[in-house]
């Protein structure tokens, strides 16, 4: 069961205007209109969901009560619970960029639930922002893939990681599948010309690989 309060960053005591001003605040600061990036939508969208439940249920005295009753009985928590809760905190502080936090957090989504691809997408993200973890993400994003192998979005995140390694074969390969699952992404489009080689005498020709996706697509 998510703590609501917790999701909307106010205290059990917190007043209606209180619990109104919060959920307006996160509305302003991250609703999924406000992001680009496919990852980036996809993880707003998930925690937006989660705070409109938390301000509808909040914000109306009778379930408020209910739900205070339900929050007080004592539970002994199941791996899915722990694995959601874990996560929607991982997320917080990612957001925060309080990383180290984060990736314990999305370690311990990954150790209770380890076939939801999401959490290892989540893990392999955060750690991406240390180079020295670079390959650890590489390694998170392969099984997020694995376990969820029609997200293009987890198809481009490794194609710029295997690029900022210089490992540009892969990076390409990943790149074209990325385009193949999410055609009309402008964010997977921009990534896939991103690593595109550079057109010349000695290039690929234009009627396969990744510049052959691109020029059908467009």
């Amino acid at each position: 069961m998510a703590d609501y309060y917790e999701v909307l960053g106010v205290s059990r005591q917190a007043s209606s205007a209180e619990i109104r001003k919060a959920y307006a605040l996160l509305a302003r600061k991250k609703h999924p209109d406000r992001f680009a990036d496919p990852a980036e939508k996809e993880k707003a969208q998930e925690f937006f969901q989660e705070a409109t439940a938390a301000f509808n249920t909040l914000s109306n005295d009778r379930a408020r009560r209910e739900y205070d009753e339900e929050l007080a009985k004592p539970k002994v928590a199941v791996p899915d619970e722990i694995a959601r809760t874990a996560y929607a905190r991982g997320l917080q502080k990612f957001e925060a960029k309080e990383y180290h936090e984060a990736i314990g957090l999305f370690r311990s989504a990954v150790e209770y639930v380890p076939g939801e691809a999401r959490y290892h997408a989540a893990l392999g993200r955060v750690l991406a922002k240390n180079p020295h973890w670079v390959r650890e993400a590489i390694a998170c994003l392969e099984k997020a893939i694995e376990l969820q192998p029609r997200s293009g979005g987890f198809q481009a995140e490794l194609a710029l990681l295997f690029g900022g390694q210089g490992l540009k074969i892969r990076a390409r390969k990943a790149a074209e599948a990325a385009l193949a699952l999410s055609p009309a992404d402008p964010e997977v489009q921009r990534i896939a010309a991103e690593l595109a080689p550079p057109e010349g005498p000695e290039s690929p020709k234009l009627d396969g690989g990744l510049k052959g996706l691109l020029r059908r697509r467009t």
